[in-house]
């Protein structure tokens, strides 16, 4: 019976990983840049230009907008640290997209590389 990490680690050995060094320069090649995580995940901060697709929602969303359904576009997905990412990047090149990146270490690790986080608005109390 296989593990979610045996999962994951087949799913890595199919797709093509960007290490945080590369991720500016996929992300400024990027037609859309996804974050699969949950929406609190999404909530609490997310990287600048990211739109959000929950992993169990993602083929639906990108079926459902004729914007997202050329499969020659060029997709960048994220999510916590990468296992949901590489799933999702495994799922989309079985749906015949033919670009598509995700960011190695994810958002955990574009956080601690002191790149940019769009976070919410602190309460304002007066």
């Amino acid at each position: 019976m296989k593990t979610p990490l045996d999962l994951v680690q087949a799913a890595k050995a199919r797709i093509t990983e960007v290490n945080i060094d590369a991720a500016d320069q996929a992300l400024r090649d990027a037609d859309v840049l996804i974050d699969v995580r949950e929406a609190d995940e999404f909530a609490a901060g997310h990287i600048p230009g990211a739109v959000h697709f929950s992993r169990g929602m993602l083929e639906f969303k990108l079926a459902a907008d004729p914007s997202l359904q050329r499969r020659d576009l060029q997709i960048v997905l994220y999510c916590k640290t990468s296992g949901r990412a590489a799933l999702a990047a495994a799922s989309l090149l079985d749906m015949g997209y033919v670009h598509v990146k995700s960011i190695a270490g994810g958002f955990d690790a574009w956080a601690a590389a002191g790149k940019p986080v769009n976070k919410p608005a602190a309460p304002a109390f007066g």
